[in-house]
């Protein structure tokens, strides 16, 4: 390692390297105000729904739980309404975990809107998988309200609605 820190080339590179992964790792979503476009906007949205849903498929409790808000509201059209951040993580660790099930965006349905002073809006549709009970995949619809507060991106309010079996 002494070789290589000799070389300021090397030194740059290394640290120009670190600071990637490192950002990588945390939340790279640009912060409210810094979102100057509509292309900027719908980036950030993807970003984030891809980054909660990764957490939630993998049951990353911890991580899928940073992406609340303490007063998180979830409404879902068959489960009801769960409030707080620790009972809807409860509800995916108890519901989901275990279970094989798997959440992707349906390609071409995710639609985020500007919400002044306050975050994004995102509305598409979703798909369930479950491999384990051999049943086709279902599919909703969702909306999902994101706040910028505090320097991170946190969800206050989502809907999931419209659950039918997916169409082939």
């Amino acid at each position: 390692m002494r070789i290589l820190l000799k070389s300021p080339k090397i030194v740059l590179l290394f640290t120009l390297f670190m600071s990637i992964a490192v950002r990588m790792q945390g939340q790279s979503i640009p912060a409210f105000d810094d979102i100057k476009s509509q292309a900027e906007l719908d980036k950030a949205g993807a970003v984030l729904d891809t980054a909660l849903f990764d957490a939630y498929n993998r049951c990353d409790l911890q991580k899928f739980s940073s992406f609340l808000d303490d007063n998180v509201e979830f409404y879902h059209d068959r489960g009801g309404v769960t409030l707080g951040k620790e009972k809807l993580t409860e509800s995916v660790k108890n519901n989901i975990c275990g279970g094989d099930t798997r959440r992707e965006l349906v390609p071409g349905t995710l639609k985020v809107y500007h919400m002044d002073n306050y975050g994004m809006l995102e509305i598409g549709v979703h798909r369930f998988y479950h491999p384990k009970s051999h049943t086709p995949p279902g599919e909703g619809q969702f909306v999902t309200l994101w706040q910028y507060k505090d320097g991170a991106w946190k969800i206050t309010r989502a809907m999931s609605f419209d659950h039918h079996q997916a169409s082939p």
